[in-house]
């Protein structure tokens, strides 16, 4: 149901799916200039993994939220509850893969691969359960704006 969902999604969704992709380059030139290290192929290859699983925490974001809209609950509690929901599972996979990129820091060929992921899923998490909800409480689903309240 979930390939449907999104196959059958409007632009908007999709953008807002996308939206935290750009923003894992926060922590990745973060983690660059900490570390004192030069962006290389193995750090772009980090970003393109990176991408899959920022995606994939938006899509679990998004699907939540359109489920809970689709019983009726309205906009606000449905962000609120996707958030305090989805924030366990989201976060241990982040978790998980930050603690096996760090093995590999200390290498001088894959540092930079190292670097962008764990650096990478700190900022984009983090990014990633403000930005959805926020981008959909300043357009709906359908693109109209929201009430003021």
């Amino acid at each position: 149901s979930l390939v449907f969902g999104l196959a059958s999604s409007t632009a908007l969704t999709l953008l807002v799916i996308l939206t935290p992709v750009p923003l894992t380059m926060v922590g990745i030139v973060i983690g660059h200039w900490l570390f004192d290290a030069p962006f290389s192929a193995t750090s772009m290859i980090g970003f393109i993994a990176l991408a899959g699983i920022i995606v994939r925490n938006s899509i679990l974001l998004v699907d939540f939220i359109r489920h809970e809209q689709a019983k009726g609950t309205p906009l606000r509690p449905a962000l609120i509850e996707a958030g305090a929901i989805r924030f366990q599972p989201i976060f241990l996979t982040a978790v998980a893969a930050m603690i096996g990129a760090a093995f590999i820091l200390a290498d001088p060929i894959f540092q930079g691969l190292a670097i962008s992921l764990v650096f990478g899923l700190a900022s984009s998490t983090a990014l990633t359960l403000l930005v959805i909800p926020a981008i959909y409480i300043v357009f709906r689903d359908d693109g109209s704006d929201l009430p003021r309240e």
